[in-house]
């Protein structure tokens, strides 16, 4: 026994038993939040029952179930349920009913002893909406301009097919009337903004003659003229649009009966999951999915997709990067290669080693003092005067967020491109010095290619933590909701100025401040699993970098 830990058997199987623990930890971690996050986008059957609590008049019921729990009767007595049995184990369930604006709650817990026989009726209809979140009922009818053209008969699927051919119509135009919105009309806003922000720059030039500074105002208003009447072709193409997706209707029935009409405009897509096979659930459960990663969120967040916030996410990471790395691997190569080791270098790199522990959010409140309030003022001053009071980089930003995020995450690239200098043998710098190399070529040419593995591991834990963080981002740029991406087709192209969405604040907005906590609980575990996907293939990609360059000097130095 005294052999076999002298030997250090029993540390290998201890270092092997936590590693296997830790990856466990991990992939069941991501297990979790992928389970939780991904069974929303699949399309669940619909239930009818009738729910008949003692004391109260029975009511239909119509939704889909969200969750199960099993109680006690005490205990469902406390929660305000009417059973009779004391003795009874109560399953209670959490049905998702929709129909948000018709009964005011779209999730309400139902305990089976009161519940009727589930059905499962083939005629249930969900609907997701621009608004109010899902409807689910019974399609009634399809209606043109008020009057109705297809009602439900004995038929049956007439009226469903009718509904889906005007709702494929009307999703052409919705997706005109979105690219006039985001895309022509704000050009053209653009361009008119710039032309009226030259006016106030000639207006304020006093270089200019009186002559001078008619023709240019009177160059610049024919040219502001053209634009308006452009916006003004767009508005009323848009109009045309909306006029026309406001005629179509669905008359559609609550559980109880109670007749709803949605607006077909209102409408983002419809399905009847009850008559659906796997194979056509599986189909609308990709389509689902990537709506939810490409789509544009609504309702508070709540609803729809999240692409502004995983593209401000890598953008803000991207920028963070190219800020960090130049920066991070001179003051190592500094620290290591040109500076006197002496008292001053050590209290600099015991400063370096401490900066890592102070917490994000100091940096946020530097960031917001002195990238936003200081530089970002003092550019508006020098460069843009002609905006003020309205600020263009005095205000939260991609830039600003970058750069706080890169002084947060500075002290792990130094730390690691110092201990990859340090591991460069001293043999290869006497050799290159020998062979006539100045101490600069040995260390540009020589050390600094084979310490790059170790550079992209700092930037590969920077990038890592970076894309994480949400306290400091809540102070230089991140929004709940930003009405424009970073990147457009107006120059500069990528207006780093622009404050942006993060997927970090999405998560922590849905989960903590939407005002349908139900609703945006499985969107929380989708954001999330997304966000680790994203840090994941920003790793990689890092890795895999480092690896190719590992093994270029390494086949050089054979």
């Amino acid at each position: 026994m005294r052999d076999w830990f002298r030997q250090g058997t029993p540390w290998i199987w201890l270092n092997a038993g936590a590693v296997a623990v830790s990856l466990v930890m991990v992939f069941g971690l991501i297990g979790h939040i992928a389970y939780n996050g991904l069974q929303h986008f699949w399309p669940s059957d619909v239930i009818a029952f009738e729910y008949d609590e003692p004391g109260r008049e029975p009511v239909a019921v119509m939704g889909e179930v969200d969750a199960a729990e099993t109680l006690t009767t005490a205990a469902a007595r406390e929660r305000g349920f009417q059973v009779e049995d004391d003795d009874a184990l109560i399953t209670r369930y959490r049905i998702k009913r929709g129909n948000r604006d018709v009964d005011s709650r779209d999730f309400v817990w139902y305990a089976d002893v009161n519940m009727s026989e589930w059905a499962y009726p083939e005629d249930a209809v969900v609907i997701e909406r621009r608004q109010w979140g899902d409807f689910i009922g019974y399609l009634r009818d399809v209606r043109i301009d008020g009057e109705r053209v297809e009602e439900v008969s004995d038929q049956g699927d007439a009226t469903w097919d009718r509904f889906l051919e005007l709702y494929r119509e009307n999703q052409s135009r919705l997706d005109e009337i979105q690219r006039i919105e985001r895309v022509e009309i704000g050009a053209v806003n653009a361009e008119i903004e710039e032309i009226r922000l030259s006016l106030r720059q000639i207006e304020a030039d006093p270089s200019l003659s009186e002559e001078e500074r008619t023709e240019q105002v009177e160059a610049l208003e024919a040219e502001r003229d053209r634009w308006e009447a452009e916006y003004a072709e767009l508005e009323e193409r848009r109009d045309e649009l909306l006029e026309e997706v406001g005629r179509y209707a669905v008359g559609m029935e609550t559980a109880a009966g109670e007749e709803v009409v949605i607006a077909m405009g209102d409408v983002v897509k419809p399905w009847r999951p009850n008559v659906m096979n796997v194979w056509d659930k599986a189909r609308f459960y990709v389509g689902d999915f990537w709506d939810f990663v490409s789509g544009y969120p609504r309702e508070a967040n709540t609803e729809g997709g999240i692409l502004p916030a995983i593209f401000g996410t890598v953008l803000m990471t991207m920028v963070m990067a190219v800020f960090v790395t130049p920066f991070g691997v001179l003051a190592a190569i500094y620290l290591r290669e040109y500076a006197r080791q002496g008292p001053l270098t050590r209290m600099i790199r015991i400063s370096v080693n401490n900066l890592a522990g102070v917490p994000s959010i100091v940096f946020g409140v530097f960031g917001l003092g002195f990238f936003v309030y200081f530089v970002g003022g003092g550019v508006d001053q020098f460069f843009f005067s002609e905006r003020l009071p309205a600020p263009t980089f005095g205000k939260g930003g991609v830039l600003w967020a970058s750069l706080t995020l890169a002084l947060l995450t500075l002290p792990v690239v130094i730390v690691s491109t110092e201990e990859g200098l340090s591991r460069i043998p001293g043999s290869i710098r006497q050799g290159a010095l020998a062979l006539g190399a100045t101490k600069a070529e040995m260390l540009w040419r020589v050390v600094v290619p084979l310490a790059t593995p170790a550079m992209i591991t700092g930037l590969i834990l920077a990038v890592a933590r970076a894309a994480g963080e949400v306290a400091p981002l809540m102070l230089v740029g991140v929004v709940k909701l930003a009405p424009q991406l970073p990147v457009d087709g107006s120059f500069p192209y990528v207006h780093l100025e622009r404050s942006f969405m993060h997927l970090g604040f999405h998560i922590f907005d849905v989960g903590f401040q939407s005002p349908n906590v139900e609703a945006g609980r499985p969107l929380v575990y989708a954001t999330a699993l997304i966000l680790v996907l994203v840090i994941i293939v920003l790793n990689l990609t890092a890795m895999s970098i480092r690896n190719l360059l590992r093994e270029k000097y390494k086949a050089q130095g054979d």
